[in-house]
């Protein structure tokens, strides 16, 4: 299981290279799917959107940085809400497997 972000299902400006790496992480964990479905081994893929978390403190614009830090605190999803997801994947009987997850906020847009 590994956590990748809705910026690798949709890009959005000034953020190429950020979606670019999310793109590949959905296409390593598809080809890791494929290659061993066979061995019982599951991959998921948890796909959040807008998180309340430190994501902003990174941004180097300041406009843009003030722009995430206010969607994170006002629009954001809580970890919890990411905890449950997962707790859903990996609680699912070995029989099943949950490729993948997408977990926005309700007014998140894209």
């Amino acid at each position: 299981m590994t956590t990748d972000s809705v910026a690798g299902h949709v890009v959005f400006q000034q953020g190429a290279v950020y979606c670019g790496t999310k793109f590949a992480v959905r296409a390593i964990m598809e080809g890791l799917r494929q290659e061993e479905r066979h061995n019982n081994i599951r991959s998921t893929l948890i796909s959040p959107g807008t998180v309340d978390t430190e994501l902003h403190t990174t941004i180097n614009d300041i406009e843009r940085r003030n722009w995430v830090e206010n969607l994170q605190r006002t629009n954001g999803l809580q970890a919890s809400d990411v905890a449950e997801a997962v707790a859903y994947a990996i609680s699912t009987p070995e029989t099943v497997a949950v490729s993948e997850i997408i977990i926005r906020p309700t007014k998140q847009e894209d």
